[in-house]
């Protein structure tokens, strides 16, 4: 399917304490942009108004991969608080 497809209810969850909850994938390995999944998906959240009446949003994104599509929400001020959660292993530094 594609995103026109959809509807808020069809992906937004509701958790433990009435958190509300959106996972979203991107292309098949090797196909494409990872990046553009999360691109699509908060300008699908946005769209459909999931953000309205919510006190916090937070992301947790993969941080390993070179792809602009991950800093999108960076570079559209969509963030006011950034943090970065690694392990101390050096690779995970690097990436």
């Amino acid at each position: 399917g594609t995103v026109e497809d959809l509807e808020l209810t069809d992906v937004v969850q509701q958790g433990f304490g009435s958190i509300l909850n959106v996972e979203c994938g991107g292309p098949e390995p090797g196909v494409g942009c990872a990046g553009r999944g999360i691109i699509t998906a908060i300008n699908f959240l946005e769209e459909e108004g999931a953000y309205e009446g919510l006190d916090f949003v937070s992301y947790d994104v993969l941080g390993d991969v070179v792809c602009g599509g991950f800093a999108m929400p960076i570079r559209e001020k969509k963030a006011q608080e950034i943090y970065i959660v690694c392990s101390g292993e050096m690779m995970a530094l690097y990436a």
